[in-house]
């Protein structure tokens, strides 16, 4: 059985069983604009499944990839809003702002922004044998060396490739980037050693960590992590460094008060089912759950923050 049939079974079950609140035929959907099997898309059927008994409908997950997130976030911009259709997104929603020159969405006004599910602070990892031991002595190596070490990127654009480019604005140094199609491949040539750098999500890189074969240097977090104690916050070296990944949860703009609050509700609500929380600790990403009005204030924000190191990076999309 499929994970989206899993959902349709788990939630179908849960209607006939008398799980209170609207019913109706038609399942709410929740497009994502990320691949099955990544990130995005697991925290988008761990939701549905928590959401739906809840809602007491079905909820089901469509994948809509491609062109960093626009295709499902356009889908849902001008879907109807009834809440039927929402999107769960991530940071490439505020990024993809100013990394796109023409978007056929307005990434606010045409939306409701429901709840931020979760946040995922990154982790920079270095082959073992960069002579470095923590991001002061590779800050200074790098300044030493100007255009001789690299970063790995999984993605142009994603959150990842932004928080090197965030490290590198702020510290001041250059550091080469090196694309790469998806985040795989580009983990398995910084474990190769033929790239010595790499931010990525801590799922990716933790079994690697503790197995010696990637040395980490510090998390992107303002704090250290519980899963790693010994391993700094970049910020303990370069002040005011900050760069998790975020998702969130939205609807279409012009959704009626009541609706707003009846899904973000049972969202809030489903995040704090210790079957999600499970989910979100492998995902190693932090829930959050907080009101529309301050999940709105925070993509705002957002927009304003990566504006400025998409266009210190001069990225353009793939």
């Amino acid at each position: 059985m499929t994970r989206r049939n899993v959902v349709l079974a788990a939630t179908a079950i849960a209607l006939t069983g008398g799980a209170h609140g609207q019913s109706t035929n038609a399942p709410i959907r929740i497009l994502v604009g990320a691949p099955a099997g990544g990130s995005t898309d697991t925290l988008a059927r761990s939701l549905a499944l928590s959401m739906g008994p809840v809602l007491g409908r079905i909820v089901i997950v469509e994948n809509r990839p491609g062109a960093g997130g626009n295709i499902a976030a356009d889908a849902v911009a001008k879907a109807a809003p009834d809440g039927n259709t929402l999107l769960l997104s991530f940071t490439s929603h505020a990024i993809n702002a100013t990394l796109y020159p023409s978007l056929p969405f307005n990434p606010v006004k045409d939306f409701t922004a429901l709840t931020c599910v979760a946040t995922s602070p990154s982790i920079l990892v270095a082959h073992p044998s960069l002579p470095v031991k923590d991001v002061q002595e590779l800050i200074a190596l790098a300044k030493a060396k100007p255009g001789q070490l690299n970063f790995a990127i999984g993605s142009v654009g994603s959150s990842l490739h932004m928080a090197g480019e965030a490290f590198k604005m702020q510290s001041g140094v250059d550091i080469v980037n090196i694309p790469y199609k998806g985040t795989a491949p580009a983990v398995q040539d910084v474990l190769a050693g033929q790239v010595q750098l790499m931010f990525a999500a801590i799922g990716n890189v933790k079994a690697h960590i503790q197995a010696g074969k990637l040395k980490a240097l510090g998390v992107t977090s303002l704090k250290r992590l519980p899963a790693f104690p010994d391993v700094p916050a970049i910020a303990e070296a370069l002040p005011g460094y900050e760069s998790s990944a975020w998702f969130g949860l939205f609807g279409p703009a012009h959704m009626p008060a009541a609706r707003i609050k009846q899904i973000s509700d049972a969202a809030r609500q489903a995040l704090q089912q210790p079957d999600m929380r499970q989910r979100l600790d492998i995902e190693g990403a932090l829930p959050v759950g907080n009101t529309p009005e301050q999940f709105s204030t925070f993509v705002q924000s957002e927009i304003t923050r990566w504006a400025r190191v998409v266009k210190f990076s001069g990225a353009k999309p793939e």
